[in-house]
């Protein structure tokens, strides 16, 4: 039984198609089906049923591919364990943020991290929150930015900074005739909202809450992916959408006017970088942290809790 075999379970439990996965891995389709035949005539026991389309784990196939996770994934530790013991840092990190962070952080961050860190290899992707778990539980990904509290015992939070949420009202409306508006204000037929699976929408929702229960009377039933959308939609002279406070910073001097603060408790989100508590790149994920908080703006790193509602995930 060889590393390579297991990877080579692994590739096909994960793609269900020999030719999939035998082009993941770098090698011909024979090759790898030849050394997956050598491993079940080894072990005595037939991993894949290759009868079925697409290929389906047998039952005592099963057993196979959970160890195969098990082996892959301490082997790989071990080379991260030998790097974190380097005075140097350096290796491989994979992180993950949220589609409502991402077009603000990263660009803050990112450039100068390289420049601080050059032998780090940060590989960055967009997922949704529950993708990030996920990920984090089947070891995909070694950190994610996101919004917390999570509520989940195996991952560690460090938390980053607080960022409030602002009302972007088009001009016509009557809430931008005041200053401050009240949660119980806010109207979940008016508001246009980010789609199903954004965490931010969960939170906007949570806002709405006292409203949540009335019929949804708005003849356009629209909802979008990203901020930008949604910000020209009110810009077009309909309603009101919520805005993080980093979308509000790059907003135009004119569109800015627009903008309107949450009464007390203000409404604010906490975003934190998360990782398993056993995770083993300590290093990476320290100077991530600090290199992260040198770079967000003064007043968010500066903000407090204090006299502030944290809204949380639905």
């Amino acid at each position: 039984m060889t590393l390579t075999q297991l990877e080579y379970v692994l590739a096909v439990h994960e793609h269900k198609h020999f030719g999939r996965a035998a082009k993941s891995c770098f090698v011909t389709q024979p090759t790898l089906s030849m050394q997956l035949q050598k491993l079940e005539e080894e072990l005595q026991i037939t991993i894949f049923d290759r009868a079925k389309n697409p290929i389906e784990v047998t039952a005592e196939g099963e057993v196979v591919v959970e160890q195969a996770k098990k082996i892959i994934l301490e082997h790989k530790k071990l080379y991260s364990i030998v790097e974190e013991s380097k005075s140097e840092i350096q290796g491989s990190f994979r992180l993950a943020v949220i589609p409502t962070l991402s077009p603000f952080i990263i660009p803050m961050f990112a450039k100068s991290f390289n420049e601080n860190f050059p032998k780090v290899n940060l590989h960055i992707t967009e997922s949704k929150t529950e993708d990030i778990i996920r990920m984090l539980k089947d070891d995909e990904i070694d950190a994610g930015l996101l919004v917390t509290p999570l509520h989940e015992k195996n991952i560690k939070e460090r938390k980053l900074y607080y960022e409030p949420f602002y009302l972007f009202v088009s001009e016509d409306h009557h809430l931008a005739k005041k200053e401050l508006i009240k949660e119980d204000e806010l109207d979940i037929n008016e508001i246009w909202l980010l789609n199903k699976g954004n965490c931010f929408r969960d939170q906007v929702l949570r806002m709405c809450s006292k409203t949540r229960g009335q019929n949804l009377t708005n003849p356009i039933d629209f909802e979008s992916g990203n901020f930008e959308t949604l910000k020209n939609m009110v810009l077009a002279g309909s309603g009101y959408t919520v805005l993080p406070h980093m979308a509000i910073q790059q907003l135009p001097e004119g569109q800015k006017k627009l903008v309107r603060r949450m009464a007390a408790p203000a409404p604010i989100r906490e975003v934190s970088l998360v990782h398993k508590k056993d995770c083993v790149k300590q290093k990476i994920l320290g100077v991530l942290e600090e290199e992260i908080l040198a770079n967000v703006p003064d007043d968010l790193r500066e903000m407090d809790k204090d006299g502030q509602q944290i809204i949380e995930i639905l």
